[in-house]
C-alpha cells in the first residue's frame, strides 16, 4: 500500500467515526495520522513499529493499526463501523462540501442513505428546511453532488499510472507468448482515464479467471477491480492488435483528420516510419488529441517539450510553510534530480491554514536561502511567494516587500465560489500588478473533487499577453491547471508556460513528469516553457518588467 492508500484508509476511519458522533480526540488523532502519512516522504507500512512511533504525529494506536493494515490489509475497527453504516452514506462522506455533521442530520431528518436520493432531494428543495440549511447550502451541495456522479468511475492517470505498469507486467508474465498492451484512454496518457483498460490476445475468460486469484484484486458485481481501479479487459485478434491501438491511440478528432489526409492506415508495424513516410515529425500517443497536430508536425521546427528540457524546478513548498522537507533538502533533490535551479515559494500571510510567512518570515527565509546557496555548487536558488490573490485581486504583501522577491506566483486559495464577473476581475487586478510574474493554478479546480471558479481563458490569455505574466501548468495530478487545451491560444499569443510541480515534499518535485504530458497534449514547445530557461536565463526573465 502507498502513503496515499494508508492515508485515506485513516481518514475514512476519522470521517466515519464522526457521523457517529465518537471520541472527538480519537478522531482528531486519526484525521492527524491521515495529514502526517500522506506527506511523509517513506512508505510507512514498510516502517516496523519503533520506526513508526519516532514519526511525529503517530503515536502507538496509529503504529498498531499500520501494522494491522500492512499484515491482514484492513482495520477491525473501521470493519465495525462500516457495518453499522449504509454503503451509500460513506459514499456520500467522499464528496466535497458534505461533512460528517451535515450528512448525519440528512440521514436523521430526512432518511436519506445515497448520493442519488440526495440529488433528488435538492431538485425538490427538501433541504431548506433543514436547521443549518439554506438555499445557497442546498444549491452548493446539489453542484457537488452532480459533480462527483459524472465524475464516477474515474481516476487520475498520476495515480493509476504505476498499478497499470503492475498488472500489465503481471498479466504479461503469467501468459507468456500472448500480447497485452494498454488501451482507451490510458494508451495516450489521458489525465483523467476510465480504468486500467488492456488489450490482450489473451481469451478474456482465462484472464479474469486469474485475476479472481490475486490479492490486489476485488471483484464487485461481476467487476473487477486492481487496487481500487477498475479493470478493463479487451480481448484483440492478433492481426487487429495494431489497428486497434492506432485508433485507440487518437482522439476521434485526430483520426478522423488522419484518415481526411491520408486515408486508413496500411502499415501500422513501424509507428515512427509511419510518420515519416507522410512527412511529418512523429507524434508521440499522448500528443494525438488536437486535429492541428498534424498541421504542426509538418513544421520543420517542431519540437514538443520534454521532461529533459525542464532546467528548473519552479513553485516549491517548505517547512517554512507547508512542506515536509527544508530548504536545502528540496535543493539538494532538485540537483540530484538533474535540475540547475530551485524557486521556493512557500505561501503568503493570508493562508494561515498552510502557515503562511508574515514579513519577519520571509526576510528570515530570504537570509537562510543566501545562505544555503553558498553551500551547493553549480545550483542556484531563488527566492519567490506564492502569494494569496486577496479576495479584491490585490496582493497579500505590500509592494516594497513584493519587490524583494526574485519571482511572485499570484493564485487563489480562498473565496473560491466566485461568478465569472467577480473571478475575472480578480484574476485581472492581479495580473495588472508589477510584481505577479506567474498566474498560479488558473481555475484552482482539483480534479473529480472540485469544478474551478469561472473564467474566460481568453480574456486571461490575453491579460497575461499584455502584461508580460507566464501562465502556470500546475503538474499536480489533482490540478494540471492551466488546462491544456487552452496552451495552443497561449501560445499564440505569445504567453509562454511554466510546468510547476507545486511540490510540497520531495517526492513532489517528480510530479512535473505528469505536467509535461498534459502540455504535451497542447503540444507546449520547449521554446514556449519557461523553466526551459537556463539558470541565468531565467535570473534575467525575473529582472524584466
Amino acid at each position: 500500500m502507498t502513503n496515499r492508500q494508508v492515508a485515506s484508509v485513516f481518514n475514512k476511519l476519522a470521517k466515519v467515526m464522526e457521523l457517529h458522533q465518537e471520541n472527538p480526540f480519537k478522531i482528531r488523532s486519526y484525521s492527524s495520522a491521515y495529514n502526517t502519512i500522506r506527506r511523509h516522504p517513506d512508505e510507512v507500512i514498510a516502517l516496523e513499529h519503533d520506526q513508526l512511533t519516532a514519526i511525529k504525529g503517530i503515536g502507538k494506536n496509529i503504529a498498531d493499526k499500520i501494522i494491522e493494515l500492512r499484515e491482514t490489509g484492513d482495520l477491525q475497527t473501521l470493519q465495525r463501523y462500516l457495518q453499522k453504516t449504509p454503503p451509500g452514506i460513506v459514499e456520500m462522506l467522499s464528496i466535497k462540501g458534505l461533512g460528517a455533521k451535515k450528512i448525519l442530520t440528512i440521514w436523521n431528518d430526512l432518511d436519506i442513505q445515497t448520493p442519488g436520493e440526495l440529488l433528488y432531494a435538492c431538485q425538490e428543495n427538501r433541504l431548506l428546511d433543514l436547521k443549518g440549511f439554506g438555499a445557497k447550502t442546498q444549491a452548493a451541495i446539489q453542484a457537488q453532488i452532480e459533480y462527483y456522479l459524472d465524475s464516477k468511475g474515474s481516476y487520475l492517470y498520476g495515480h493509476i499510472e504505476k498499478d497499470a505498469e503492475d498488472l500489465k507486467q503481471l498479466i504479461q508474465n503469467e501468459f507468456v507468448g500472448e500480447r497485452c498492451e494498454f488501451g482507451g484512454l490510458l494508451l495516450r496518457k489521458s489525465i483523467i482515464v476510465d480504468g486500467i483498460h488492456l488489450l490482450t490476445t489473451e481469451q478474456e475468460h482465462e484472464i479474469f479467471e486469474w485475476l479472481g486469484e490475486l490479492d490486489r484484486v476485488e471483484i464487485i458485481e461481476d467487476d473487477f477491480y486492481f487496487n481500487g481501479a477498475k479493470v478493463i479487459i479487451e480481448q484483440v485478434d492478433r492481426e487487429q492488435l495494431e489497428e486497434k491501438m492506432w485508433q485507440d491511440a487518437g482522439s476521434t478528432a485526430f483520426i478522423a483528420e488522419w484518415n481526411q489526409r491520408f486515408g486508413l492506415t496500411p502499415d501500422l508495424n513501424d509507428s515512427k516510419a509511419l510518420f515519416e513516410n507522410h512527412g511529418l515529425a512523429y507524434i508521440p500517443v499522448e500528443s494525438r488529441e488536437l486535429e492541428v497536430a498534424i498541421d504542426r508536425a509538418s513544421d520543420a521546427s517542431f519540437s514538443l517539450v520534454d521532461e529533459g528540457d525542464i532546467k528548473g524546478v519552479l513553485h516549491t513548498h517548505t517547512k517554512w510553510s507547508d512542506g515536509t522537507a527544508s530548504v536545502l533538502e528540496m535543493a539538494k533533490e532538485s540537483q540530484r534530480l538533474g535540475y540547475e535551479y530551485l524557486l521556493v515559494t512557500d505561501h503568503s500571510q493570508s493562508a494561515f491554514y498552510a502557515n503562511g510567512l508574515k514579513p519577519d518570515r520571509v526576510l528570515a527565509q530570504m537570509e537562510e536561502i543566501e545562505s544555503i546557496e553558498h553551500e551547493l555548487e553549480h545550483f542556484r536558488i531563488f527566492k519567490g511567494i506564492e502569494c494569496d490573490i486577496l479576495s479584491d485581486g490585490t496582493l497579500d504583501y505590500d509592494d516594497g516587500l513584493l519587490e524583494r522577491f526574485d519571482c511572485v506566483i499570484a493564485s487563489v486559495h480562498s473565496n473560491l465560489r466566485m461568478p465569472l464577473e467577480k473571478a475575472q476581475e480578480r484574476l485581472l487586478k492581479a495580473i495588472e500588478h508589477p510584481a505577479t510574474k506567474i498566474l498560479g493554478h488558473m481555475t484552482g479546480r482539483l480534479l473529480l473533487s472540485r469544478p474551478g471558479y469561472p473564467v474566460d481563458h481568453r480574456i486571461i490569455i490575453e491579460a497575461c499577453a499584455q502584461h508580460g505574466v507566464c501562465i502556470e501548468l500546475n503538474a499536480n495530478p489533482y490540478r494540471l491547471d492551466m488546462d491544456w487545451t487552452w496552451i495552443p491560444y497561449a501560445m499564440e499569443c505569445g504567453v509562454q508556460i511554466s510546468i510547476n510541480p507545486d511540490a510540497h515534499s520531495l517526492a513532489g518535485i517528480q510530479d512535473i513528469r505528469y505536467g509535461v504530458l498534459a502540455a504535451r497534449k497542447g503540444l507546449l514547445t520547449a521554446a514556449s516553457c519557461l523553466n526551459h530557461l537556463s539558470a541565468s536565463e531565467f535570473e534575467d526573465w525575473c529582472r524584466k518588467k
